[in-house]
């Protein structure tokens, strides 16, 4: 009877932890429902609907873009590139080689022309010391032919630079080429840096590359330059600018959950869909996943109320899909893919099994033990 009693025990012991699977099973879960989603403490829920994905769609600003676009060319038509030191200029004054100091094959005119001196001065026969550092080249030419005047009837001066030392963008970061840019006499804008510094490496951030300026920091994004046709941030550069091409880093999406392979996406030169981040992670298991529980937790920044916003697709129709494809991600969102109950019950199955398997081995090794002694 102890004996009898005791695999009884085994036995109900056995059932309980079977039958309490569900309330203890591993693996997330996020409560929801499709007809009514609940609301909690910390985050905002919001259903993915064509209404939404057509209220998030970026809406360019003609008007706004078109008054940029305006200023930004008359920045770029009234550039004109200020000497300083170090820079070579080439002066001729025509009719008087004398003058010119001669250039050929054995001597380029960086060489042979005049270099602007620590001083901001350059020295040239007949009228000494001119200042030019912060001056045009028409500006200087206009002062060298005047002072020349009383030596010579009608000079006529031609000025050039030689040689732009003076003045350099750095380009840092993942670009092909980092390095330094010297500034000329052809304006550069972030987008001619860029291209300058041999495009961007396949590991770079297109979404937040970091303009150093006069000790301030500005993020620009070049997806929205190129992709979006937003050109209010290819900004003039100058002097001392420095523009950093970080790797992607944060500029990521995360699926998890119920899908094939889970696994950090990275963001660089185009946006990702929800479809598209869910397939290439290898689509969500249908036979475990909860098609009504995809989510997007997206994070905003500044928000102190909410931790962050969840938004829902409701896949158990497959056209619904289709939404999924025009729902653009955000670098850190996380994508998660909740289990069905039957998938958290399949969990508590498959991690009892082998326990409850042993006790049945060991209760039936005790009964045939116990029939062969009764036997002799």
């Amino acid at each position: 009877m102890r004996r009898s009693s005791f695999i009884n025990l085994l036995l109900a012991l056995s059932g309980a932890i079977l039958l309490s699977g569900c309330a203890y099973s591993p693996g997330s879960h996020f409560q929801s429902r499709t007809e009514s989603a609940p609301v909690d403490d910390l985050v905002d829920i919001e259903p993915i609907t064509l209404g939404l994905i057509n209220a998030q769609r970026p809406a360019l600003d003609a008007d706004r873009l078109s008054e940029v676009s305006k200023e930004q060319r008359a920045q770029i038509e009234a550039y004109d590139y200020r000497i300083g030191k170090g820079d070579v200029l080439s002066i001729i004054v025509y009719d008087h080689p004398e003058l010119t100091i001669p250039t050929g094959s054995e001597r380029s005119a960086a060489e042979a022309g005049n270099t602007v001196h620590q001083d901001g001065t350059i020295f040239y026969p007949f009228i000494g010391d001119v200042d030019v550092v912060g001056r045009t080249v028409t500006e200087v030419r206009d002062e060298i032919a005047r002072r020349l005047d009383p030596f010579i009837a009608e000079p006529q001066v031609e000025v050039k630079i030689a040689a732009f030392n003076s003045q350099e963008v750095k380009v840092t970061g993942e670009v092909s080429e980092p390095g330094r840019l010297p500034i000329t006499n052809v304006p550069m804008t972030v987008l001619d840096a860029i291209s300058l510094a041999g495009g961007l490496a396949p590991g770079a951030n297109w979404h937040d590359v970091i303009l150093l300026r006069d000790g301030n920091r500005r993020s620009l994004s070049l997806y929205d330059m190129l992709n979006e046709g937003d050109l209010s941030e290819d900004l003039l550069l100058g002097d001392g600018d420095v523009l950093h091409v970080p790797d992607l880093g944060s500029q990521q999406v995360f699926v998890m959950g119920e899908v094939g392979e889970p696994q950090a996406l990275p963001m660089g030169r185009s946006r990702i869909s929800l479809t598209e981040a869910l397939s290439r992670a290898g689509s969500f298991d249908e036979a475990q996943a909860d098609a009504s529980g995809i989510f997007v937790f997206r994070r905003h920044a500044g928000r102190s109320d909410k931790l962050a916003t969840v938004y829902q697709l409701d896949a158990r129709n497959a056209a619904a899909m289709v939404l999924g494809t025009e729902f653009l991600l955000e670098p850190t969102d996380v994508v998660y893919v909740t289990t069905t109950s039957l998938g958290r019950w399949n969990r508590v199955i498959n991690q009892l099994l082998p326990t409850v398997t042993a006790v049945y081995q060991v209760t039936r090794t005790t009964r045939d033990v116990n029939d062969l002694r009764d036997d002799i």
